[in-house]
């Protein structure tokens, strides 16, 4: 299978890719972010990508949520998704949790290298924090809303910082999402593969009014 990672083995030789084959990530939800973090890292060679969520494709999913398609409406979005990227690379070990991470972290089923959040839901985040925290594990926060998202590599500190609370949905523009997505795909490759990372950093990504794209970037405390 060299001849399948042969770009990123250019890019970091054999050794890192082999490193890669040993990595378990596990992807909680199979959104928008979730789709495209899992499509991205699906074909890296990371050896287990898993993926947990509870809900159902439904019709207005499928704009953004890129691994599903309209015969999908009302199968387990985790399932589909599972279903699709290991179609994409035969090495590729990934289960499919129909259910939601309250009831996954109870089952304690594995400890993984990395956990990448692709939720909408800031309590769960902090299930995913606290969870994270509990492991010794690396996690990485993503939203996205309208014209913009927000991107954080959480190693020493806290998501307990931000204020959780109910928020109505705003739009979307589907290529945002996969804009954010890329982001935590990016840093997950990264830090998998033992490349320079810098964690705990606060990345806030938008299109000004003026279309321009910019980036602000905060230093988070530990915590």
């Amino acid at each position: 299978m060299n001849s399948y990672y042969s770009r990123q083995i250019m890019l970091w030789g054999k050794d890192k890719q082999e490193s890669l084959s040993k990595k378990s990530i596990l992807i909680v939800g199979s959104g928008g972010l979730g789709c495209s973090v899992a499509l991205a890292l699906s074909g890296s060679g990371v050896g287990q990508l898993d993926i947990v969520d509870f809900d159902r494709v439904e019709l207005h999913n499928i704009h953004r949520q890129v691994l599903f398609n309209v015969e999908d409406c009302g199968e387990y979005k985790a399932k589909v998704a599972v279903e699709n990227i290991l179609k994409r690379d035969s090495n590729l070990k990934s289960n499919a949790y129909c259910i939601s991470f309250e009831e996954y972290i109870k089952k304690d089923i594995k400890d993984y290298d990395l956990i990448i959040d692709a939720t909408d839901n800031l309590f769960v985040r902090e299930q995913i924090n606290s969870y994270a925290k509990l492991k010794n594990i690396v996690w990485i926060y993503g939203s996205v809303e309208e014209f913009n998202g927000q991107v954080c590599l959480f190693k020493d500190s806290s998501f307990n910082m931000f204020a959780t609370k109910e928020v109505e949905p705003k739009g979307i523009a589907a290529p945002m999402v996969m804009q954010i997505a890329s982001f935590e795909a990016n840093l997950a490759l990264r830090y998998l593969a033992d490349l320079r990372v810098s964690s705990d950093i606060f990345y806030y990504l938008y299109y000004n009014d003026s279309g321009e794209f910019e980036i602000k970037k905060f230093k988070l405390p530990k915590g």
